[in-house]
């Protein structure tokens, strides 16, 4: 198997063009890898992402190899410096050290971060996302108690493990 390299993922702003292919991408990570039972109408942000996330020190990206969507990282501004992390996923055949698609989503928003002077920026997570939660810890983010969290984090029910990062 031919496996990208690092340079051959482009990470872009989300834009209509791929709407439907990253919410798809979610949707199937979430409920067919997962199992988590939720639907598109219970994410109403992804058919309304330049509104819901790319406003203020909020953003959406998406990794694409040869134009196709493999990766998605979105962060939402919450006030004071503030941010929260969400749909960070990548397609199963695509995850791994390399080509490094999660680093590249996460690195972006790390840059985007320290060029805005953010301060923190936090997560919500499952269970059941093992890896994710080694990826998080590798990567400097520290594990929070919900009582740690801005008054403003915006909860998501399926959420039941949290993170936070300082930069």
């Amino acid at each position: 198997m031919n496996i990208p390299s690092a340079q051959s993922v482009a990470i872009v702003p989300h834009c209509k063009q791929y709407e439907k292919e990253a919410a798809a991408l979610i949707l199937h990570i979430q409920t067919k890898e997962f199992g988590i039972p939720i639907t598109l109408e219970d994410q109403p942000d992804l058919l309304d992402v330049e509104n819901f996330y790319q406003t203020g020190n909020g953003n959406f990206w998406l990794a694409l190899i040869n134009d196709q969507v493999v990766g998605t990282i979105a962060l939402i501004d919450i006030g004071e410096k503030l941010v929260v992390m969400r749909k960070m996923f990548v397609d199963q055949s695509h995850r791994g050290k390399e080509p490094g698609v999660a680093k590249l989503l996460l690195d972006t928003t790390f840059r985007w971060c320290r060029q805005r002077g953010v301060k923190a920026m936090f997560l919500g997570t499952v269970d059941k996302y093992f890896a994710a939660h080694r990826f998080y810890e590798k990567n400097g983010f520290k594990e929070v108690s919900v009582e740690e969290l801005p008054e403003r984090f915006p909860r998501m029910k399926v959420d039941t493990k949290f993170y936070a990062y300082t930069f």
